[in-house]
C-alpha cells in the first residue's frame, strides 16, 4: 500500500494568471491548420551569417560562461550602434547589461527599482508581461489608458495617475500591440511632466527598428533628461529574427545599472555565449538593422493591400510588425461575438489566426479589434489574404 503524503497548500502570487491567449490561439491554429498571423515571430529563416557567426564562436571554444554583464565585445557594439543612430553615449562598461531576452529585462528592472506597494503607472493596452512582473515585486499597477481608436498617449490621465507612490511608468514605442508610434513632440511632453518628479522611465523599445514612411523612432535616449531617469529595453531576436534565441540588453545611467545588475546576476547571471559573439561579429555591418524598416515596409504594404480586399476596417500601422483591423463591418458581426470569441471563429472557419486586442487589457475592454502578425513570409501573408478575402 503506497502512502499518501500531504501537499502544502501554495498561495498564489498571480491570481489572475492563466494560459495566455497565444497559446490558446496557436493551439487551435494548430488544430485547424490555420495560418497563424496570432504570435509575433518570423516564420522566416535569419540570415546565415549570423548563424555562422555563431557556429564559428562556438568552434573556437566561446561556450562557457561570459562575463556576468555581457561580452565586451557585444557591449561595444551596442553602445556604438545607440551613439551612431540616437547619438547618446553608453559606457559599454557600466552602463549596458546584455539580457535572457527582452522580458527578463523588463522583469529584472522591476525587480531593481520597485518597492512594496510602489505604484508603476502602465499604459493599456499593453504587453502581457508588465502587469504580472510588477505583481511579483509587491508593486501596485495603475492602468492608464491610451486613447481609444488612435492609442496615443493621453497626458492629461497621466498626469493625474502620478502621485507620491509613483515609482516608474512603464512606455512602449513602437506599440505592440497597435503598431502606434510616439512623436518627438509626445516624448517632450513626457520629459517636461516627469521633469519635477523621481518617477523612473522603463522604455521598452524591441520594435526600434521598425519604424515606417520616413518616420525615426523616437528612443528617450534622443533625450537626455529623459534617458536620465530611464531603463531603455531591446531585444535582438525582434531585430535580427530570432525571437527563439531570447537575448536582449537593457541601457541606463552607470547608478541605475548597478542596481540593475545586482538582480540580474541572481536572476539569470549571464546570458548564452557564443550567441553574444555571433552578434557583436554581425553587428558589425549595421546593413542589417538599417535596412529592416524597408524590409518590414514592404511586408505591412502587401497585408495592408490584401485587407482592403475584405470588409475589415485598417488602422493605421506607423511601426512594429503588427497591423490592427476593426471587424465590425463583417456580417459575422451580427452574431455578436466578442473579440475572442471572433478569432476563435476566424481560426476554425477562416483558417486565418489572430489575437484579440481586449488580450491587452486588464479589463477585457472590448472594440471589436484583433490584432494580426505580418512578419512572415510572403506566400504565407498572401495565403492569408486569399482566405480572409472569403470574408
Amino acid at each position: 500500500m503506497s502512502a499518501k503524503f500531504r501537499t502544502p497548500e501554495l498561495q498564489t502570487k498571480l491570481p489572475a494568471v492563466g494560459t495566455t491567449i497565444f497559446t490558446v490561439m496557436s493551439a487551435l491554429a494548430s488544430k485547424h491548420g490555420a495560418v497563424n498571423l496570432g504570435q509575433g515571430y518570423p516564420d522566416f529563416d535569419c540570415d546565415s551569417k549570423l548563424v555562422s557567426a555563431v557556429t564559428t564562436a562556438m568552434e573556437a571554444g566561446q561556450n562557457q560562461y561570459p562575463p556576468m554583464a555581457g561580452v565586451p565585445s557585444l557591449l561595444q557594439a551596442v553602445a556604438s550602434k545607440v551613439r551612431t543612430i540616437y547619438g547618446h553615449d553608453y559606457s559599454a562598461e557600466t552602463e549596458i547589461t546584455i539580457t535572457a531576452g527582452a522580458t527578463q529585462a523588463i522583469l529584472t528592472t522591476i525587480l531593481a527599482i520597485v518597492q512594496s506597494g510602489d505604484e508603476v503607472i502602465v499604459l493599456d493596452p499593453c504587453y502581457d508581461c508588465y502587469v504580472p512582473g510588477i505583481e511579483l515585486a509587491g508593486g501596485v499597477p495603475v492602468r492608464v489608458p491610451l486613447t481609444p481608436g488612435t492609442f496615443r498617449p493621453d497626458f492629461e490621465k497621466i498626469v493625474s495617475a502620478i502621485t507620491a507612490n509613483t515609482r516608474a511608468i512603464i512606455i512602449n514605442t513602437p506599440h505592440n500591440p497597435s503598431g502606434t508610434v510616439w512623436t518627438r513632440a509626445e516624448m517632450l511632453q513626457l520629459q517636461g511632466i516627469l521633469e519635477p518628479t523621481d518617477v523612473f522611465v522603463i522604455s521598452d523599445e524591441v520594435y526600434e527598428h521598425t519604424v515606417y514612411d520616413s518616420a525615426q523612432h523616437e528612443s528617450v535616449t534622443r533625450f537626455p533628461p529623459l534617458a536620465a531617469r530611464s531603463f531603455v529595453v531591446s531585444s535582438f531576436g525582434k531585430t535580427f529574427h530570432v525571437t527563439g534565441w531570447k537575448v536582449g540588453y537593457v541601457a541606463a545611467p552607470a547608478l541605475l545599472t548597478a542596481e540593475f545588475r545586482k538582480v540580474h546576476q541572481f536572476n539569470v547571471f549571464t546570458v548564452n555565449t557564443p550567441m553574444q559573439y555571433g552578434f557583436a561579429s554581425y553587428m558589425s555591418d549595421p546593413n542589417p538593422y538599417l535596412e529592416l524598416p524597408s524590409f518590414y515596409q514592404r511586408k505591412r504594404d502587401l497585408f495592408r493591400a490584401g485587407l482592403t480586399q475584405t470588409k475589415f476596417k485598417l488602422l493605421p500601422c506607423e511601426g512594429t510588425y503588427f497591423q490592427c483591423v476593426d471587424f465590425s463591418g463583417l456580417n459575422v458581426a451580427e452574431r455578436h461575438l466578442n473579440e475572442q470569441e471572433f478569432c476563435k471563429w476566424l481560426t476554425a472557419e477562416v483558417g486565418v489566426a489572430a489575437i484579440p486586442l481586449s488580450a491587452f487589457y486588464s479589463d477585457g475592454f472590448a472594440q471589436s479589434m484583433i490584432r494580426f502578425c505580418f512578419a512572415k513570409k510572403d506566400e504565407t501573408l498572401r495565403t492569408a489574404i486569399e482566405r480572409l478575402a472569403r470574408l
